[in-house]
């Protein structure tokens, strides 16, 4: 069993609370504690996406579906070539990467 020293004290080591935070009133008259950190406001352009986005993410889903599809379906070639396969998962992954674009 360890020997207990006569320095140690159980409890916080580290002062309790931090720095007071200013309070800021807002619109409606209610307090509210602001950080002390500043954040930029996001350009308009940046938080819509332009129309092609959506069109172009469902355009490469869509054609990555149908090139599995047909490819299983042996109307793209013999069962054993495996390229069309990579291209349709190739699109929907496309599609996927398009998504995050999205806002």
């Amino acid at each position: 069993m360890a020997r207990k020293t006569k320095d140690a004290r159980p409890g916080r080591v580290t002062p309790k609370g931090g720095p007071p935070k200013r309070r800021v009133a807002t619109v409606t008259g209610a307090a509210e504690t602001a950080s002390g950190r500043y954040t930029a406001p996001i350009p308009t352009e940046f938080k819509v996406s332009p129309w092609w986005v959506p069109a172009l993410m469902i355009g490469f889903f869509g054609i990555g579906i149908v090139v599995i599809l047909l490819n299983y379906l042996s109307l793209l070639g013999g069962p054993a070539s495996n390229v069309y396969l990579f291209v349709g998962l190739g699109l929907i992954v496309a599609g996927f990467v398009t998504s995050t674009r999205w806002h």
